[in-house]
């Protein structure tokens, strides 16, 4: 633990309730696996700088600095705690002048007032405690060595402030001194005019993205995306991480629907999900992207391991199911869990597998699922796109991404069962 930055976001982490900090951490937890990457993975090849094309303005590595949204004030579109929302601009160029590619940021939910509240006080709810420089990598590098199709692009990251994937409603903000702004829908629509006023509107191609919670904002907006924009832009969805399962934890009780349940009557995000799906079954249901892929016109793409560590470690064994500890050692590596455990691992994956049954037969749609145990993979360099990336039949994230948005081929990739894929990036929490 000699890294004192990943000491300080583990301190954060370990603040929390079990409960609320197990659901709202997922975007620590993949900064954390950031951090574990540039610690054990070491700096840049150098000669791959040199490697960078005449045209390219500025280095790879160069700071991207935060835009606060100009029109926020005027259309009430705040931050959990009424400050300013933001994201980070790189402008294309070359034969990407006219090209987009937005990524939401991820980091969880909230769900009671006292979440929320604790939240505001964090880059997760408020704009005052964000970083003002970001390093672009993965799917946002303008490094082609590491982004091979995408790295002349527009290339924005929104960052995310309002716990509950850019789909709150100010009709449901409580009036009783707790000044607490839920305005999701608000920001979404806010930087959407503010980016389309900045070119996007004339866009050729275009390709909304997201981790996590941002993966889950990617699905509930993509339908919206597509409609913002002419109808001879080539419109694109990917979602990282996002699909969220209803499933039962080992206690037998269905943790992530009553957590969803409870985010949804707060902020009032029923209003944001596709009619057709709340006029027919329970609105939280519709929260979930079994549900929300059905609904959704717009082609899409998901990225997600088999073994997504945040899913594992918080709807298939959360804290409150597992008082005893049996789980503890598992949770922090599949290489430490035991033959009865590994075989309920390979159930978990399963109900993956079966919830996308479905969108299998989907044409237009395409997916890359590793047996990894990890979480996010498309905006970090070594899992998106390098010489030791996650691999299916030989082929890294990038350029499964790549072949299926600019029909170069069908993706629709399933990996083996773990520990079969030798490539695969595993979190080990129990190193840390």
């Amino acid at each position: 633990m000699a890294n004192p930055m990943l000491r300080t976001w583990l301190l954060w982490w370990r603040k929390w309730g079990k409960k609320d900090w197990a659901i709202a951490a997922v975007g620590f937890a993949a900064v954390l696996f950031t951090f574990t990457l540039l610690i054990e993975s070491g700096t840049e090849d150098p000669s791959a700088i040199g490697n960078r094309p005449l045209d390219l303005p500025i280095s790879a590595d160069d700071p991207v600095e935060l835009t606060l949204l100009r029109n926020a004030k005027d259309r009430g579109a705040f931050c959990l705690d009424g400050s300013l929302p933001g994201y980070h601009f790189e402008k294309g160029f070359g034969s990407g002048s006219n090209k987009w590619v937005i990524h939401i940021e991820g980091g969880g939910w909230c769900n009671t007032i006292e979440s929320c509240s604790y939240r505001s006080r964090t880059a997760l709810g408020s704009s005052k405690f964000m970083d003002r420089q970001v390093i672009f990598a993965g799917m946002l590098s303008r490094d082609p060595s590491q982004n091979p199709d995408f790295y002349n692009w527009n290339r924005i990251k929104i960052r995310y402030c309002d716990g509950a994937s850019l789909a709150g409603h100010p009709e449901s903000e409580f009036k009783n001194g707790t000044k607490l702004f839920f305005r999701g829908q608000l920001i979404w629509e806010a930087i959407m005019d503010e980016l389309l006023s900045m070119g996007m509107a004339k866009a050729k191609q275009a390709f909304l993205t997201g981790c996590s919670a941002g993966g889950l904002a990617t699905l509930i907006h993509c339908d919206d995306f597509r409609h913002l924009l002419p109808k001879y832009t080539t419109v694109k969805c990917l979602a990282d991480a996002g699909f969220f399962l209803d499933e039962k934890d080992v206690g037998g009780h269905y943790t992530m629907r009553s957590f969803y349940q409870d985010v949804l009557l707060l902020q009032g995000v029923d209003k944001s999900l596709h009619k057709n799906c709340v006029s027919k079954t329970d609105p939280s249901q519709c929260l979930f992207p079994r549900e929300i892929i059905k609904n959704t016109r717009t082609p899409i793409f998901l990225v997600h391991p088999g073994y997504d560590f945040w899913q594992i470690r918080n709807i298939l064994v959360p804290d409150v199911s597992d008082p005893s500890g049996h789980w503890r050692k598992c949770r922090q590596g599949l290489q430490y869990c035991n033959s009865t455990q590994i075989e309920i691992l390979q159930g978990f994956r399963t109900s993956l597998l079966n919830a996308l049954d479905e969108f299998k037969q989907n044409k237009e749609g395409g997916y890359f699922i590793n047996s990894c145990f990890i979480h996010c993979q498309t905006w970090f360099s070594p899992t998106w796109h390098s010489p030791s990336s996650p691999r299916i039949n030989n082929k890294t994230i990038a350029e499964s991404v790549g072949d299926w948005y600019f029909d170069r081929q069908e993706v629709k990739q399933i990996d083996c069962p773990y520990p079969c894929n030798p490539t695969c990036h595993n979190m080990d929490f129990a190193q840390h």
